[in-house]
């Protein structure tokens, strides 16, 4: 099977980018070449402009209180394992206290280091952080692995608490989804929503069709097309085969 993650609000296509950064941030920060922790300065770049917005702090600190409450709800309900409630609770308490104490704007600590800005100016230009360009940088990256890995820990750290909040709100998300089974008869697929808004939809399939699944959605009808997966300038094409697949609706 393989599966697609389609984000249907902006505030869940915030929260895909930044699991995404951050899994690639700790992928090449374990790493122990050069041009592995090169690669992990550039994704916490990328993450000081993707969250750099002025709201995002509160709008995660204002899921997570919206999740606390529902989740405190059920407390009572003797289908819910109390210790697994208790958990999550003090995860969302957790994070909830990490972000509160964050100060400033998203990735300052960066922003405030000339030696790491004047990498990133020059990252922009194709070639730019040669030896010739940054000697300075140069110099870092001959430094042994461990050093390394401990300079990028100490700046992504004030970054995050972030990323403990994304995966709360995506693991609680994904939790809620309900999997459903269904036929796209010539590669195509409707189904109306009747006014209710979900936050992240899944499809997923037998990963040997070769096809690629196109979405759009609305709060009043979700519609998907299974094209063939080609290479190339050729134009994907709705394949003409009848496709099983299996659709997740999530919605907090």
């Amino acid at each position: 099977m393989i599966s697609f993650e389609f984000p249907v609000t902006e505030r869940t296509r915030i929260l895909l980018r930044l699991e995404y950064l951050y899994g690639r941030l700790a992928f090449f920060v374990g790493k122990d070449h050069a041009h592995d922790h090169h690669a992990a300065l550039m994704v916490l770049f990328e993450l000081m402009e993707t969250a750099s917005r002025a709201d995002l702090k509160a709008d995660l600190l204002q899921e997570l209180e919206r999740q606390k409450q529902v989740l405190e709800a059920l407390r009572d309900n003797p289908n819910v394992a109390e210790e697994t409630l208790e958990g999550v609770l003090e995860e969302i308490e957790h994070a909830s206290g990490k972000l509160l104490a964050l100060t400033g704007k998203f990735g300052q600590n960066l922003r405030e280091n000339e030696w790491l800005m004047a990498i990133k100016q020059r990252a922009g230009i194709p070639g730019g952080t040669c030896q010739f360009d940054l000697p300075s940088y140069h110099l870092w990256q001959q430094r042994p692995a461990d050093a390394r890995r401990q300079d990028l820990l100490r700046w992504a750290a004030p970054l995050m608490p972030t990323a403990e909040a994304a995966d709360i709100l995506l693991r609680l998300l994904r939790d809620s989804g309900k999997t459903h089974h269904y036929v796209a008869r010539k590669g195509a697929f409707q189904q109306m929503s009747g006014g209710k808004v979900v936050q992240l939809i899944r499809v997923g399939y037998d990963d040997n069709l070769e096809l690629l699944p196109e979405l759009s959605a609305n709060k009043y009808a979700l519609n998907i097309r299974f094209v063939n997966a080609v290479t190339g300038e050729a134009r994907p094409k709705q394949t003409e085969q009848d496709v099983e697949f299996y659709l997740t609706n999530c919605k907090f």
